[in-house]
């Protein structure tokens, strides 16, 4: 039985390799993300947050702006190093289902969220239906297809690894965890050092 120490010590391959369909997931995964990662870009480009209400938060959202499209490119670059055909010599097949795990917990919280934020507002509880646009059906089904592809590769992985099931909490609770500090914390961060006025 490998070891938790050992599963972070050399990279080992896998027992078997990813299929076809797994592959196809992976590259479309990597896809949406970097196609996401370019709306980003597409803000910065066309200085989106210089003008309007909160043009006196534009140094600071532009930051927050590209931390996001980082992540984003990470998720692309986790999504098809997950189905390398040859070992990863930079990142160990612990860190990697940690970093699958993670991401699928992160998307999935998304999705449900947004799923219940369009429930209530088709409910009437919540919000004017007016707002249910093309474009926030197309980010809805983009975060519930996001979350199952990243779920379907965090599953192939650890089934063609010997990695430990402790990885899929780690990733499951840190994921969110990690992602929730660093958006709280980076605004605070970005008003001390004086990139931001205090809202």
């Amino acid at each position: 039985m490998t070891t938790l120490a050992s599963q972070k010590g050399p990279v080992a391959p896998a027992a078997r390799a990813a299929s076809p369909a797994v592959v196809a997931i992976a590259v479309l995964m990597a896809l949406g993300c970097l196609a996401f990662a370019g709306v980003n870009v597409v803000f910065e480009a066309t200085d989106r947050f210089a003008e309007g209400r909160y043009a006196e938060y534009a140094t600071g959202l532009s930051v927050m702006n590209w931390t996001v499209t980082g992540l984003k490119a990470l998720g692309a670059a986790v999504a098809l190093l997950s189905v390398a055909a040859l070992p990863v010599r930079f990142v160990t097949p612990w860190a990697m289902s940690v970093l699958l795990w993670g991401a699928f917990a992160t998307l999935a919280l998304d999705a449900v969220g947004s799923t219940v934020e369009a429930g209530a507002i088709l409910l009437g509880t919540s919000g004017d239906p007016a707002d249910l646009g093309l474009r926030s059906v197309a980010y809805l089904l983009g975060s519930v297809v996001s979350a199952a592809g990243f779920g379907v590769l965090a599953v192939s992985y650890l089934r063609r690894y010997a990695v430990s099931k402790v990885t899929v909490l780690l990733g499951v609770l840190g994921g969110p965890v990690l992602l929730g500090l660093l958006f709280l914390g980076l605004p605070g961060l970005l008003v001390v050092l004086g990139v931001m006025p205090p809202a």
